[in-house]
């Protein structure tokens, strides 16, 4: 396609599938190795910092490091098109999936927590969330898209083992969340799919990197107050629910029909 050519055109580098584990690996390494580091003399509930130094210690510095590991790989790749612009439409009702995904994320954050935990920490998780955005998609839909693309995939595959790969990157949850990560890793598999199509339909990094970013963020604020349940948080779990079935009901219709290959 337009964009793997281009970036061929441009002397980019080729990257296999072992290679991208490899990477990936590495790139897992950083976030869990300097969150375990950072974290030693604490005690961190996974994915629930209450204090502003709890959240650098545990996510901030570890997702900065990550997203610094990405940019380099990109460099050193040459795939700053392939990974920033996607160049294969889809067809306009994609655009409902990005709209519920930001409508549930929006409801479902717990204003009052954050409010309790002042504007300093509410901005730092926020910085922070969209950090998580822009590394997770750049990793997973920017680099191992194009990396599945350019070895000969299908783009259904493509889709789906980037995906796969981004679920199964969660399971190293399981040294910080327990036996709970093997749903996440399922869900995230499913979310990631979405942010897929988002890609597609937006045309290239930006729209799922906020939107991803907005969604953990949404997920987070629900566990910011120590001991106390946030309700709220079911809307994001019900808005996930609907994302999955309308996937599911409008799988087929996706591509866009013969000879259309505008991005409408």
């Amino acid at each position: 396609m337009v964009g793997e050519t281009s970036a061929a055109a441009s002397g980019a580098r080729r990257l296999s599938i072992w290679p991208f584990i490899a990477v990936v690996v590495v790139y897992l390494g950083i976030v869990q190795g300097l969150g375990a580091f950072l974290t030693r003399d604490i005690d961190v509930r996974y994915a629930a910092p209450t204090t502003a130094d709890e959240l650098w210690r545990s996510i901030t510095v570890p997702v900065g490091a990550s997203l610094l590991f990405v940019v380099v790989v990109v460099a050193a790749l040459r795939w700053w098109r392939p990974v920033l612009v996607d160049d294969r439409p889809v067809r306009g009702w994609v655009i409902a999936l990005a709209v519920i995904m930001a409508v549930a994320a929006l409801l479902g954050v717990n204003y009052s927590g954050l409010a309790d935990r002042g504007t300093g920490f509410a901005l730092l998780l926020g910085l922070t969330m969209l950090m998580v955005g822009f590394a997770e998609e750049a990793m997973f839909r920017g680099v191992g898209l194009t990396v599945f693309r350019t070895n000969g995939f299908s783009e259904g595959r493509a889709a789906l083992w980037s995906s796969v790969v981004f679920g199964l990157a969660h399971a190293t949850n399981l040294i910080s969340a327990g036996p709970k990560a093997f749903v996440q890793v399922l869900v995230t598999a499913v979310a990631g799919y979405v942010f897929y199509l988002i890609r597609r339909r937006s045309g290239g990094l930006l729209v799922p990197a906020v939107l991803h970013g907005l969604w953990d963020f949404s997920l987070l604020s629900g566990a910011v107050v120590p001991g106390r349940t946030y309700a709220g948080s079911v809307i994001v779990v019900i808005g996930l629910v609907v994302l999955i079935v309308v996937v599911l009901v409008r799988r087929g219709h996706v591509e866009p029909e013969a000879g259309d290959r505008s991005p409408a």
